[in-house]
């Protein structure tokens, strides 16, 4: 065994041995919080819980060391007014750590899947073309470089998704509560906290609502805030309206009531739209996998009779 296939070596263990202690931390430290709760002051309601927890000591210590790494592809000027700045906050990724994180990981896998690659090559002694060679090094770098946009734009989808599905009933709810003789805000609050066992995203969007109105914040400014920080469109049509509201004295509540029946159509059309899907999304597996195995099972044995009993008959005859 030679030095670079003992390198390659090397490197599948450190791989797999970081990964299996990542999956081991994120297993055990939740059941261990969930413990130590109790301990440190009983159960909590969602009003009086943190905004998050608080990352994980190697987290801090993988930044730090990653840091230089990371100012490779970290914007130097207008961080906080940019566009990715807005999407990590669509995707709920409001910790300090997470822009780093996400650049070195962009700037780990553009250098590290070329590098994988020209080690394999020389230890299976595969020659490729240079042209061929270049090509692919250059794919691989591509595909180091937008995986984690990729995952960054599902993680996104997903939540807006699941926001959009859920705030149909939050809207039911800050109705009733309206109607009950709650003011907007306390009605705010409190949906927040009904909300969390039925979409924990929801709830804790509302929940940054209550924070900012306790901490002196306009009404205005943390709707607003609200729909920059969930990205979906209705919610901001929603904030909008909610402002007009204000501004000129209307019924909230009669607003609200419009809304949500039309955020229910809306939402009962487009489930419609994904079943009406189903059949065209069917036709590549029947086509691909389930006609081919019919068609063995059914026409199979003919073939098998037909090799066995005609052909010799016919190669007889001649």
């Amino acid at each position: 065994m030679d030095t670079i296939q003992i390198i390659y070596l090397v490197l599948i263990f450190i791989t797999v041995t970081l990964v299996a202690l990542l999956i081991l931390t994120q297993l055990t430290r939740r059941p261990l919080v969930a413990r130590l709760q109790p301990l440190m002051g009983g159960s909590r309601g969602v009003s009086d819980a943190p905004e998050s927890i608080e990352e994980p000591t190697w987290v801090r210590r993988i930044v730090e060391l990653t840091e230089p790494i990371a100012k490779l592809s970290v914007p130097r000027e207008g961080w906080e007014e940019s566009h990715m700045r807005i999407r990590f906050m669509n995707a709920g990724y409001r910790s300090a750590l997470a822009p780093a994180l996400f650049f070195v990981t962009k700037t780990v896998l553009t250098f590290m899947l070329p590098i994988l690659f020209m080690l394999y090559t020389t230890i299976t002694g595969d020659v490729y073309k240079p042209d061929n060679y270049l090509l692919i090094m250059l794919c691989l770098a591509a595909l180091g470089y937008i995986l984690p946009n990729v995952i960054l734009a599902r993680r996104i989808a997903y939540r807006k998704r699941e926001i959009f599905e859920s705030f149909p009933d939050a809207l039911d709810l800050i109705i009733v509560c309206v109607e009950s003789g709650l003011g907007l805000d306390a009605a705010l609050a409190r949906v927040g906290e009904e909300m969390h066992m039925r979409s924990p995203i929801l709830g804790e969007e509302l929940h940054l609502i209550n924070l900012e109105l306790r901490a002196g914040g306009s009404r205005e400014r943390a709707l607003r805030n609200l729909a920059l920080r969930t990205g979906v469109e209705d919610i901001d049509t929603l904030v909008a309206m909610l402002i007009q509201s204000d501004r000129f004295g209307t019924s909230v509540s009669d607003s609200l009531r419009v809304y949500a029946d039309g955020l229910r159509t809306k939402r009962r059309l487009r489930a419609e739209e994904e079943a009406a899907k189903i059949a065209v999304k069917l036709l590549f597996p029947l086509i691909f996998f389930i006609f081919p195995s019919m068609l063995l099972v059914l026409l199979g044995p003919a073939f098998i009779s037909i090799h066995n009993v005609l052909l010799p008959t016919l190669a007889g005859q001649q």
